[in-house]
């Protein structure tokens, strides 16, 4: 299962529509889920949206990810993906 974590703004809506493409190009039958519930937020330990959680672990924070950085975690192509890519502050502008 996917999750993305945010309260609607704009990088969330844009993370979640990268999601789901990344998911149609893979041909990947997941379930992409929002989750704007801020305690539920808050149990994944992170401080900033939007998040992206794939099989309840936290693969980014604080940044939009682009639809090939995406595809890339879910094909576990990446050697980063134990460690979680984060941006600058919760607004995804890379500040």
């Amino acid at each position: 299962m996917i999750k993305i974590l945010g309260m609607g703004c704009p990088s969330c809506a844009t993370l979640e529509k990268n999601v789901k493409e990344a998911v149609k190009q893979l041909n990947k039958t997941d379930e992409v889920i929002k989750i704007t519930d801020i305690k539920e937020i808050m149990g994944y330990g992170i401080m900033s949206v939007p998040a992206l959680v794939v099989d309840e672990k936290v693969l980014s924070y604080g940044t939009v990810l682009s639809v090939e950085e995406i595809k890339g975690l879910l094909s576990g192509n990446k050697a980063s993906e134990n460690t979680p890519k984060q941006g600058g502050c919760s607004c995804g502008g890379n500040c």
